[in-house]
């Protein structure tokens, strides 16, 4: 099928290819919103986060993940997570040698934590396909497992094939108050019996000892639960060489931004075009990934953006419309769920596809080319009937990494943490707040107090 393109824009560098797929968005939109860039100060902006200034401005702190994947300027980067690594390995390492001794050939580690400290470790397992295992001599295998909600029935599940002796309980919590994870750990030292078993990781100790967990791994209140992938939290879930390189993708993009003028304009044109296109009618975006250990990245990214910019809109700002629905998940599935409103439906929608140029023979990388050209244009040169011809009109990002790996990987959700970053400061939105589900905490724990 040889389907019409008109990519308006495409930006390529050694990780990443990009086409844009969007109509009535051209250089002349662009140089509008740049306008407005520069009106803000946005570079200003940029350099702030990256310098550790005060950026987060409701909660008067700054934001300290670029921070913490200064991987290759070691001296830039907090000790604490140089000894927080140490700290974690020779707690598992230990546990480890007393199962070995108890004729255990593996382990189990299960994951108390919601948000930020679940999507992330779990994002990192599937891509990466690279446990804890590999790193430990002598250990076969681990098992991870995680527990996230507030209903007892998630817990009974995940610990129904598992022996305390042998599994080990991490405990995520920026706070260490979250409902749900409290709930959870209250329910783990019943089932386990012994809290030597549990490694608490937080930005309050304070808190943690207050349990009596004695195995306490810290980082900063200014890492925020969504960009706790870079911290302890999601790093532990990893062997030491993909921790580094995830770490260095994600300054690679911190260096770019800063140096490369391309690639500063390549983000900027993709936030733009989502102000733009948000503020045109089009308030729907599916994130579709067409690599399957990248399966979880939409959820992801759902909860990046729709934390970040789920906002009232400013009146210092140009635009009404913040944050846009994010919705998606592994694009081959998709194509059977939902990909019939996308072609043929009423809905006004954008999407976002992603893929892996490791293969490009493979039946899903072909669908990612394909489905973006036609969701964005239709079919030209075949000659269906009515029944079977589609919209195109839907608005395409195409992403295409080089490879997949843990440098690739860490490159990309920096870059659309820093798309998110310039969407928030172009709508003058602050995205490293989220005080809709603080409230949320406030009326439940409100109702529950009210049942006594």
């Amino acid at each position: 099928m040889n389907i019409k393109k008109t990519t308006s824009y495409v930006f390529e560098n050694d990780y990443l290819q990009f086409e844009s797929f969007v109509k009535n968005f051209d250089d002349k939109e662009f140089k509008e919103f740049e306008e407005v860039a520069k009106k803000i100060g946005l570079e200003g902006k940029i350099d702030d986060l990256i310098s550790g200034k005060i950026v987060n401005k409701s909660e008067n702190q700054a934001a300290f993940h670029p921070k913490y994947r200064s991987y290759e300027n070691n001296q830039n980067r907090p000790k604490n997570i140089i000894d927080a690594e140490d700290q974690a390995f020779k707690f598992f390492s230990t546990r480890w040698n007393d199962c070995k001794d108890n004729g255990y050939k593996s382990i189990n580690i299960v994951t108390l934590g919601i948000g930020g400290s679940f999507e992330g470790p779990k994002l990192l397992l599937e891509s990466l396909n690279d446990p804890l295992s590999n790193e430990i001599p002598g250990l076969d295998k681990v098992i991870y497992k995680f527990i996230t909600g507030s209903d007892h029935k998630e817990f009974e599940h995940k610990t129904k094939a598992l022996e305390p002796e042998n599994t080990f309980f991490i405990v995520s919590s920026k706070s260490f108050t979250t409902d749900e994870t409290i709930e959870n750990l209250k329910r783990a030292f019943a089932w386990s019996g012994n809290k030597k078993n549990f490694i608490g990781i937080s930005a309050n100790p304070d808190e943690v000892k207050k349990y009596g967990i004695e195995d306490i791994i810290f980082f900063d209140k200014e890492i925020g639960g969504r960009y706790s992938i870079w911290s302890p939290v999601t790093q532990f879930h990893l062997s030491g060489k993909n921790r580094k390189n995830f770490l260095k993708g994600g300054y690679q993009a911190d260096i770019d931004i800063l140096e490369n003028q391309n690639y500063y304009n390549f983000i900027k044109r993709v936030s733009f075009t989502d102000i733009f296109l948000n503020n045109n009618g089009k308030n729907v975006r599916a994130i579709l990934s067409y690599v399957w250990n990248l399966r979880s990245l939409p959820t992801y990214f759902q909860q990046l953006e729709m934390e970040s910019l789920g906002k009232h809109s400013s009146q210092s700002s140009d635009y009404i419309n913040t944050g846009q629905i994010i919705f998606g998940g592994y694009g081959p599935r998709a194509q059977h769920s939902y990909f019939q409103l996308l072609h043929q439906g009423t809905q006004e929608i954008c999407v976002d596809i992603i893929s892996t140029e490791d293969d490009e023979k493979s039946l899903s990388y072909a669908q990612a080319i394909t489905q973006s050209k036609l969701l964005a244009d239709g079919e030209s040169e075949i000659n269906l009937n009515n029944k079977f011809r589609v919209n195109g009109n839907v608005p395409v990002n195409l992403f295409l990494l080089k490879k997949l790996d843990a440098f690739s990987l860490g490159y990309l959700i920096a870059f659309w943490e820093y798309r998110t970053y310039v969407t928030a400061k172009m709508l003058d939105i602050n995205p490293f707040d989220q005080f809709g589900v603080n409230a949320g905490k406030i009326y439940t724990n409100k109702y529950l107090a009210n049942k006594d």
